[in-house]
């Protein structure tokens, strides 16, 4: 099946393969191929005390539904909780063509259930902070690193907790560095409190992770941490 579009004297022709475009007098002008992109860390083994939270077989989210082709779905919340960590998750975007914004494939990684950071179909957008890699209300990626709906895409992330005195008072905010697909998007990213939709207030209590259900059929795998 092959879907043809034409623009001004140009005709363009996709097989699914390569896209062809020629003028409309039929002087070829180029021949463009299919990239299908891939994350480096996608499939990361665990390494030696990491703690596996869902493989399809070990699954550390408590009551969480599980597909019949052994993938987690949203609204899961892990039973271990953790201060400062590293965190590596697979996830995939549903295809929602007729959804716009905030309803195209939502979700999202609350870590320690206070900061999220954002899951949306944002491949091809602009990239703000409520898009696919962004800090709700705190920053934008540094680059839109989200790839095409269906694709298996990882986060990577660095977390360092947030630090508090014997009073209570906070001496030092959560920061984080985020890999999206194997490309930096967030370095040392300060975090000055819990996003929007958190479970937890802004203590020094460990906390879990959490898988936000936007209603959207997003899906994970392959997540693990490594307390630090």
């Amino acid at each position: 099946v092959s879907v043809r579009f034409e623009h001004q004297d140009l005709v363009g022709e996709a097989d699914g393969v390569k896209m062809h475009v020629s003028k409309k007098e039929g002087e070829a002008v180029a021949e463009l191929e299919r990239v299908d992109r891939k994350s480096p860390t996608l499939g990361a083994v665990p390494p030696a005390g990491a703690v596996v939270l869902f493989d399809g077989k070990e699954n550390g989210f408590p009551g969480a539904k599980i597909t019949p082709d052994g993938l987690l779905t949203q609204g899961a919340t892990s039973s271990e909780k953790f201060g400062d960590c590293s965190i590596h998750i697979e996830f995939r975007l549903p295809y929602m063509p007729s959804a716009r914004g905030q309803g195209r494939g939502n979700s999202g990684l609350y870590v320690q259930g206070r900061y999220e950071v954002q899951m949306l179909d944002s491949f091809g957008l602009e990239g703000k902070d409520n898009e696919c890699g962004g800090l709700y209300k705190i920053a934008a990626p540094k680059l839109n690193m989200c790839f095409s709906p269906l694709t298996w895409q990882t986060y990577d992330i660095d977390f360092t907790a947030a630090k508090f005195d014997a009073e209570g008072k906070k001496t030092s905010p959560a920061k984080l560095t985020v890999k999206l697909n194997g490309v930096v998007i967030h370095e040392n990213q300060e975090l000055p409190g819990p996003t929007g939709g958190a479970q937890l207030k802004d203590t020094a209590e460990p906390g879990p992770f959490h898988l936000q259900n936007h209603g959207n059929p997003v899906r994970y795998r392959n997540i693990w941490a490594v307390r630090k």
